[in-house]
């Protein structure tokens, strides 16, 4: 026995599977997943299972036949998702079907769903009778698995990564755009979902890896050249640079090896000049750089 990454079509996840066969990589296979059989893909190298582990199981590799009966599902399903959307706003229900998928031996419809608040949905059970005698199950989706399902462009011009290479959400905060130096733009910092990019979080060890040899933000710095100080204005982690407001309100762009920063002690001896000093005041307009 071995096990496989076995790949469905409406996610990029992989799931560990027993086979009894080690399938090379791009065979469809049919497996026996949590809702009962399905096509799925290998995505990856047998490896040996571990002990006390949970796997599901590849059945065998599809036949052709497997293969031309899931392909008519896969457009039964798709003809009734728009079948149901037509119906809820018929009702005025507000809700939008994402997806309609069958199992393999078309005992179970999966119908999933995104909604802003909970409804009742038994009223579209009748709908999809005529058209099926498999048990109904519906499935709320959120909105990043609802992006993740249907596929949609990132602001890279590329398919977004949940539905190309992401194995789970990670949760996403604000403070990792603050890290980025990115600005505080919703439309910006959001992504085709409308919840905040995922990228945000791959990225944000890279850009604490980079922010530890540059100064913080708001901290007093002299330039080891020309002995000009002033404040760290904005940081620049990938060129390893800042913007420094001096003394003299000039805004300078330099390398971040290139400033000392000043000790409580050198603060305090600083003149009161309301820019520099210990106590700051309100800073002068920064000159525009050249």
């Amino acid at each position: 026995m071995v096990v496989l990454p076995i790949r469905f079509e409406r996610s990029p996840r992989l799931h560990p599977m027993l086979s009894e066969v080690a399938h090379p990589v791009g065979t469809r296979v049919v497996v026996q997943g949590k809702r009962g059989p399905e096509v799925a893909t290998v995505r990856g190298e047998p490896t040996p299972p571990q002990e006390q582990e949970r796997y599901g199981a590849v059945l065998r590799a599809a036949t052709p036949e497997d293969l031309s009966r899931w392909e008519e599902l896969h457009a039964t399903g798709e003809d009734l998702k728009w079948l149901l959307r037509a119906r809820a706003r018929q009702r005025s229900l507000p809700v939008k079907v994402v997806a309609v998928e069958f199992t393999l031996d078309e005992s179970l419809v999966t119908v999933s769903y995104s909604a802003e608040e909970r409804i009742e949905l038994t009223g579209l059970i009748s709908e999809l009778r005529g058209h099926t005698r498999a048990r109904v199950n519906f499935a709320a989706v959120g909105p990043r698995e609802q992006a993740q399902m249907i596929g949609t462009l990132g602001a890279c011009g590329r398919e977004n990564c949940s539905s190309t290479h992401l194995q789970d959400f990670a949760p996403v905060s604000i403070r990792m755009a603050r890290d980025q130096q990115l600005p505080l733009n919703p439309e910006k910092l959001s992504g085709p979902c409308g919840r905040l990019l995922c990228c945000l979080q791959f990225e944000h060890t890279q850009y604490l890896d980079l922010l530890k040899d540059l100064p913080r933000k708001n901290a007093r710095v002299c330039h080891e050249g020309s002995g000009a100080c002033g404040k760290v204005t904005k940081l620049h982690p990938l060129v390893g640079t800042v913007d420094v407001t001096t003394d003299q309100g000039v805004l300078t762009d330099v390398p971040a090896a290139e400033l000392r920063r000043l000790t409580d002690a050198e603060i305090k001896a600083l003149p009161d000049t309301g820019r520099g000093g210990g106590r700051p005041g309100r800073p002068n307009r920064a000159q525009p750089r050249e």
